[in-house]
């Protein structure tokens, strides 16, 4: 019987006392399945699974023919892809319909309910007109039912999300200025100077090309004659923005202790001989803590109700896996039979070497945010699939 008789033989889980038919998951595989390429131009895959006869068959009479001297696919070959994908779409479809049970039944557990209303306020909005909704649904070869099922499972989750963060404690004007005062950089553009360059290959070619500009010549001239900077060399040397304390010290320390206008070098590097001059200097700015002070408070808020939705999920977890049994050939680590995971550490990787100089001064990165990153707790509360495997459609 599999799983035992916890699972009905008709099953292919129980959540609860709520079974999932063997009907329903292949129903939701084929729904899976429209959303891929193959899908949507109708060509379902059937898998029958383990030989993956129908599978195979329909990869061998679809497969290109190999290029000369490439030895053909064999049915082993098919018949391995067929399974990997299988297994992939199984696990992903099983995956929703578990966190669907799950989010509805800890929904009903808070007195959280889902209403005709709700329904309907979210069918209308993603489709006004009935003819387009009667179109999708035939398109992805779903039922009004699977639509429903759909909309409730993202609404139940969004409630459940917005009860879990009002749990998370208030920012307070002190702890604004606690991070501010800890993460003084973040808030802090560095010095940046433009300057004009020619990097040349040694010192020889370098003094000729300080002689050049100091008897007159043009930068443009000059380095294109002289530099071999594949970033700066067409733009008469020109590097513009560049911020203090990202090139190679010894240049570093040269360009960001020039006088503006002087003609400096040659300064020697591992890429070669720099000729430089500065050209504009803007100082650094330091935002206040009256003018981070908006975006500390949303990212503190953000990480606040990130904690406690990744408290729920454990919580959610904790709960309602031991509800959940499998049937064999269906399990997945949402089940309580599932196999326990391998938690010894896994040798780490060759030591990361430390940051190789990526050539001469490139100038800063564009759009770089100034503050803290402002980002928004994402997905339903327990870290499940975003939705069912293909979403009938997006509320």
């Amino acid at each position: 019987m599999g799983c035992g008789d916890s699972v009905p033989g008709n099953a292919v889980a129980r959540v609860d006392d709520e079974p999932i038919t063997r009907a329903t998951f292949n129903h939701w595989m084929m729904i899976a399945q429209a959303g891929s390429p193959s899908g949507a131009q109708g060509a379902r895959t059937v898998f029958n699974p383990p030989e993956f006869t129908a599978c195979v068959a329909k990869l061998r009479s679809s497969a290109p023919k190999p290029a000369a001297g490439q030895p053909k696919p064999t049915d082993a070959t098919f018949k391995a892809q067929c399974k990997s994908d299988y297994e992939q779409l199984r696990d992903t479809v099983l995956q929703f319909l578990i966190s669907e049970k799950w989010i509805r039944g800890e929904a009903s557990d808070q007195g959280i309910e889902f209403s005709d209303a709700d329904f309907a306020k979210l069918k209308t909005k993603q489709f006004p007109k009935d003819s387009d909704y009667k179109k999708f649904l035939k398109d992805a070869g779903a039922t009004d039912a699977d639509f429903r099922l759909n909309v409730r499972f993202d609404t139940l989750s969004t409630k459940l999300r917005a009860k879990v963060v009002k749990d998370a404690d208030e920012v307070s004007n002190a702890d604004i200025t606690k991070y501010y005062d800890k993460n003084k950089k973040r808030f802090g553009e560095p010095e940046k100077r433009d300057i004009r360059v020619v990097l040349a290959k040694n010192e020889k070619k370098a003094d000729q090309a300080r002689a050049a500009l100091r008897g007159g010549g043009r930068w443009k001239a000059v380095t294109k004659r002289f530099s071999i900077d594949p970033s700066s060399k067409d733009k008469g040397g020109l590097l513009e923005g560049l911020p203090k304390g990202n090139q190679e010290k010894v240049l570093d320390d040269a360009i960001f202790g020039a006088a503006k206008g002087k003609l400096t070098g040659p300064v020697k590097t591992q890429f070669g001989f720099y000729v430089f001059q500065v050209e504009k200097i803007v100082p650094a700015k330091q935002q206040s803590l009256k003018q981070a002070s908006a975006a500390i408070k949303r990212q503190l808020e953000t990480e606040r109700r990130n904690e406690v939705i990744r408290e729920f999920s454990k919580d959610l977890r904790k709960k309602w896996k031991p509800k959940t049994n499998c049937r064999e050939g269906f399990v997945t680590q949402d089940c309580k039979n599932a196999p326990k995971q391998d938690t010894t550490a896994t040798q780490p990787g060759q030591p990361q070497q430390p940051g190789q100089p990526q050539g001469p001064p490139q100038g800063p990165p564009q759009g770089q945010p100034q503050g803290p990153p402002q980002g928004q707790p994402q997905g339903p509360p327990p870290g499940q699939p975003q939705g069912p495997p293909q979403q009938p459609a997006q509320p």
